[in-house]
């Protein structure tokens, strides 16, 4: 053992340290090794919050709700996570069901091993997967395990899972929905302009007895209302035949859309990737898409020119991370589909992470949540998710 200065101490072997000796100095060292932490609770609860429309005012439906499960998952040293899930729809009990009894599987287990955790509860499911209600649950769980890993590492989620940036554009939606009237939604686009959003999006594919020429009117004149600075996003949530979304698609070329969305059947890969050929405007799809494995058919079969990514349908965190870092590989952006609370973490954390789809039908859930500033939405700076439950809202509209 050799002296290097006040602090330094080298170990190379020398004359006075013989291997004897370093064997013995290696053998009276004791480590203290730290108990994993266990998750020792969840807690769930369905809450109904009113289905309105807060970005521009758009009239909304008496007595419409929209039903969320909120998780809560609790750990031996207090470290709480919390989770959330949809898409239930005359099913949300069932769903909270699958959270609480797939939940109850995750009680004893090391939360920051979410893979671990992951396949356990795939394997326990059986057959019920890999989508739907599975799914949808298994989100809620891996999204508080993520939430208690950030706190645990005193880090937001954006950076613990990469941080590529700071600030990320966030698109306004919900606004113009198709079954507002059209004289509603020209003057509901240029009010999301002066609140400062740069982007926002717009539904075609009209209910009742629509045509190419009542869809084309209503492009124009949305894109007229704006000017030709704003990027606008159209999204047609299946609604289109093949043949209709490059016929529609072609007419509206020059009204120059940021994306066409959905325009066809989401499993229709070889539709899709008809459609993209045929239109000079990209197509984005991905939304409606549960796990990683139709991705990989959606992008080998160019289907689509941007990834929409769930993270309720996609799996959770994890899974959402995977699909980021596939379409990466094929050289395409990905961007998301609601939940802007959670979602702005996961842009804001991939290279190829492009706007966040800005829908606050959740925001009454928490008590704080990042919200657009000039059509930016700034990453949060507390640890994991950066969000708390409204206590009051979740007695307000809570419904078990």
């Amino acid at each position: 053992m050799v002296s290097k200065g006040p602090n330094v101490i080298d170990f190379t072997p020398g004359y006075n340290d013989t291997p004897d000796r370093r064997s013995r100095r290696s053998s009276s060292r004791h480590y203290k090794v730290k108990q994993a932490m266990k998750v020792t609770r969840i807690h769930t609860q369905i809450v109904q919050l009113p289905a309105d429309e807060p970005l521009a005012g758009g009239p909304a439906v008496a007595g419409a709700t929209r039903p969320f499960v909120t998780l809560q998952v609790q750990t031996d040293e207090g470290v709480e996570g919390i989770g959330i899930t949809f898409f239930g729809g005359a099913l949300t009990a069932t769903l909270k069901s699958a959270v609480d009894q797939l939940g109850a599987l995750v009680i004893g287990e090391d939360p920051l091993r979410t893979e671990a955790i992951a396949a356990k509860l795939r394997a326990a499911a059986g057959s019920a997967g890999p989508g739907g209600t599975f799914t949808l649950a298994l989100s809620a769980i891996d999204i508080a395990l993520w939430d208690i890993k950030g706190k645990t590492h005193n880090l937001p989620l954006w950076q613990l899972l990469g941080g590529s940036r700071e600030r990320v554009p966030a698109y306004a939606s919900g606004a113009l929905m198709r079954h507002f009237p059209l004289e509603h939604v020209a003057k509901a686009a240029p009010r999301l302009v002066e609140k400062g959003y740069r982007q926002m999006k717009m539904q075609l594919a009209l209910p009742g007895d629509t045509s190419p020429d009542r869809e084309v009117e209503r492009a124009r004149r949305i894109r007229e209302s704006i000017g030709p600075d704003i990027d606008l996003m159209c999204d047609i949530n299946q609604r289109w035949s093949v043949h209709q979304a490059i016929d529609i698609g072609q007419r509206i070329e020059d009204v120059h859309l940021y994306w066409l969305e959905d325009v066809t059947a989401h499993d229709d890969y070889a539709g899709l990737a008809r459609v993209t050929e045929a239109l000079a405007t990209p197509v984005a799809g991905g939304e409606y898409v549960y796990g990683i494995v139709p991705f990989r058919h959606m992008l080998e079969a160019r289907s689509v020119d941007i990834a929409m990514i769930d993270v309720l349908r996609a799996g959770g965190i994890t899974q959402w991370m995977k699909i980021a870092g596939m379409a990466e590989a094929f050289n395409l952006p990905v961007v998301s589909h609601l939940l802007p609370e959670i979602h702005v973490h996961l842009v804001a954390a991939v290279p190829n992470g492009l706007t966040v789809e800005y829908m606050p039908w959740s925001l009454k859930l928490f008590e704080e949540a990042p919200v657009p500033e000039r059509g930016e939405l700034a990453v949060p700076r507390k640890p994991g998710l950066g969000l708390k439950f409204d206590r009051d809202a979740l007695r307000r509209f809570g419904a078990t």
